[in-house]
């Protein structure tokens, strides 16, 4: 006869632990956003004011250098890779770091769309391309933490510092809970929805000065749409990184990103939103380290992601399974999850091995992950279970 499991007494305040977007804030209220300019332009005084004020919270927030340009740009992280992409690549070798979902995305972009012949060095789910391969003579595009493989690099020292190429790093689940080495990445983007929870299609595109050398000096053979045209007579178009974006931003959705800044310096900026993150992986690992049935993805603490946190089953009851039934077991671990309303959206990805993906990033509270592990624990016995029931 299955085991009948007493449901845990305790549930997350918040149960929202989705990849993207991301859990609000602590305390975060529509009341908040106010102040938003609504029915107007965004290219009037108040508008550029408030899209301004929030490159400038950016740059405070994630210590940008200052020499660094930030833009707010259309169709969220994507768009922003696709521009660098799109504007950047052609005069040099290409190599590619393909080690999750996005990373296999920017393959396609660049070998099938693009037609660029690109070196790719891939990794299956859970592990990381072999970087000493990296070479300093060409072009790198890499994501610096797989959101759907939980798997992160550690630092940036595969990157040489007397590089030749440019580097485009999507920091998509990085930014704001892991330390990006400025002097060693030319473009990075992100999206406010991750790690600051904000809302979507959004995207921001930051260029250091070899990036901003690369756009001058060279001119793609291919026609360029004009959501990705960053120079003007030659030169780059200040005016994008100064808050006069290309195409009609959500003002709403601006003054939501400003909101979550304000709250991140608040609480002690870069250093705090680290903490917090690293706090609740922690939480995870404890976790994970006294229970049989579950096991990381990225096995290896030293490449694992404190924000978007991947975890397969290793149960035999489980693994002994077709890969189909397993799948669907994990499926149903994610809705008896989200049935008892206590994790919503934790399903892993779904080109990603089977399993739970469990964001961890600083807009959580470390309080509610110590009252989550419980009810994993509880999900696992009620679907294994079934399967002895059965």
């Amino acid at each position: 006869m299955a085991m009948t499991t007493a449901k845990p007494a305790m549930r997350p305040a918040r149960p929202e632990f989705s990849s993207g977007p991301c859990a609000k804030r602590p305390g975060w209220s529509p009341e908040n956003l106010q102040n938003a300019v609504l029915g107007r332009s965004h290219r009037s005084k108040l508008g550029k004011s408030r899209l301004k004020e929030a490159i400038d919270r950016t740059r405070e927030v994630l210590q940008v250098p200052d020499d660094y340009l930030i833009g707010i740009v259309p169709g969220s992280d994507t768009g922003a890779v696709e521009m660098a992409l799109w504007s950047m690549l052609g005069p040099k070798p290409v190599q590619l770091l393909a080690f999750e979902s996005f990373g296999k995305d920017w393959v396609t972009d660049v070998t099938k769309q693009l037609k660029i012949e690109a070196e790719v060095l891939g990794a299956p789910y859970g592990e990381l391309p072999d970087l000493a391969k990296v070479r300093k003579d060409a072009d790198l595009v890499f994501t610096w933490n797989g959101t759907t493989s939980g798997v992160r690099v550690p630092n940036a020292d595969f990157i040489a510092a007397d590089r030749e190429g440019v580097t485009i790093c999507d920091a998509t689940s990085a930014a704001f809970a892991q330390e990006l080495d400025w002097a060693k990445l030319d473009v990075v983007t992100f999206s406010w929805q991750k790690a600051l929870g904000g809302e979507a299609a959004h995207g921001v595109l930051i260029l250091g000065p070899r990036a901003v050398q690369r756009l001058e000096s060279y001119t793609p053979a291919w026609p360029m749409p004009k959501l990705f045209r960053m120079t003007k007579g030659g030169k780059v178009n200040l005016e994008i990184f100064e808050g006069s974006t290309i195409n009609t931003p959500s003002m709403l959705c601006v003054e939501d990103y400003l909101d979550a800044l304000k709250w991140a310096a608040n609480i002690g900026g870069l250093t705090e939103m680290k903490r917090r993150a690293d706090a609740n992986l922690a939480v995870l690992e404890a976790w994970a380290e006294k229970t049989p049935w579950v096991a990381f993805l990225a096995e290896d603490k030293a490449i694992r992601s404190n924000t978007s946190v991947c975890l397969k089953v290793v149960d035999p009851r489980v693994t002994g399974l077709a890969p189909d039934a397993q799948a669907d077991f994990a499926k149903k671990l994610a809705s008896a999850l989200e049935k008892e309303g206590v994790a919503l959206d934790v399903g892993g990805y779904r080109d990603a091995p089977p399993g739970l993906r469990i964001w961890c990033g600083a807009t959580v509270d470390t309080s509610d992950l110590d009252a989550l592990t419980p009810w994993l624990d509880w999900a696992f016995e009620s679907v294994a279970g079934q399967l002895q029931a059965a």
